[in-house]
């Protein structure tokens, strides 16, 4: 039984969960599982349908008789296998913590998608990578070489297909180009918890202010440096007698959890882009599940 999703983003009017659900039920479709959102403040409408297709209809068929409703709604829409694996990009510099979390998910199945290539302006984690039978790219970016660097970038994402590409504490700016060509399709993990202490440094900025919460926030790149649309963030609680290389160890597994939860919500297409926003609809029952242990 074919496991399929429907993502419908448009502006709020009456009839669009009947008309979506009349749909789906007359094509041999059961609902599994939905979420919705009206934004009263934008008027925009963002729904998600998880639905198994028991007459087995074809997504190129299911998309092409929605397309007169979806018309008269003025939707925006696609429709999802559950079952293929996004194709994924990470870039990482000197820290493995989250590029090593994301393997060992990636590795037992509780991120199922597929890792096309790691690059790296560093060779630290060339071996680990290629431990894993992915292909590693080394791109050293010096200010000199900074647009060719990027270049070859985006050529392996056109090379590889890749749908999504993942700054696992990638410590370079990206260009305006880049984030624009990409807009939607790069997340960041930012190692502090914004909009407050941002720059290279924000752990000791939160241990010379004394904060008894510091966190990580994981967003979508813009060119506006570390100002995009939030999809993750959470925090952990320090206390006055720890130092400021605590507060870096108990930050890098807060960056790893954030990081990886919000992957998880864009590759189940959970994540709606909404103005500087975002909406994030929960996860789906049993799509944490992972397949292996170990």
């Amino acid at each position: 039984m074919s496991a399929f999703a429907l993502t419908v983003t448009c502006r709020s009017t009456r009839g669009i969960v009947a008309a979506i659900s009349t749909y789906l039920a007359e094509h041999g479709c059961n609902i599994t599982d939905s979420a919705q959102f009206d934004d009263r403040e934008t008027g925009n409408f963002f729904m998600r349908v998880s639905f198994n297709s028991e007459t087995g209809a074809s997504l190129d068929e299911l998309s092409g008789g929605f397309a007169p409703h979806a018309e008269a709604f003025g939707m925006d829409f696609s429709f999802h296998d559950e079952k293929a694996q996004m194709k994924v990009l990470i870039m990482v510099s000197r820290f493995g913590h989250c590029l090593n979390d994301i393997l060992y998910r990636w590795r037992i199945g509780a991120l199922p998608i597929d890792i096309v290539g790691v690059i790296s302006n560093h060779l630290d984690y060339q071996k680990l990578v290629v431990n894993h039978d992915i292909p590693f790219h080394y791109i050293k970016v010096t200010k000199d070489n900074k647009a060719e660097a990027e270049a070859r970038q985006m050529a392996i994402v056109e090379e590889t297909g890749a749908e999504l590409v993942v700054l696992a504490r990638y410590m370079q700016v990206l260009s305006t180009r880049m984030c624009e060509e990409m807009a939607g399709r790069i997340i960041n993990i930012h190692h502090s918890f914004l909009p407050s202490f941002k720059g290279a440094n924000p752990y000791k900025q939160a241990f010379a202010r004394g904060v008894k919460l510091i966190g990580a926030t994981s967003h979508y790149v813009t060119s506006d440096l570390d100002e995009g649309p939030i999809i993750e963030q959470d925090t952990v609680r320090v206390t006055h007698a720890q130092s400021p290389e605590d507060y870096v160890s108990l930050g890098r597994d807060v960056e790893s959890q954030v990081l990886a939860r919000a992957i998880h919500a864009h590759i189940h297409r959970r994540v709606f882009l909404n103005g500087n926003k975002t909406v994030v609809f929960p996860a789906s029952p049993g799509s944490y599940a992972s397949e292996r242990m170990g």
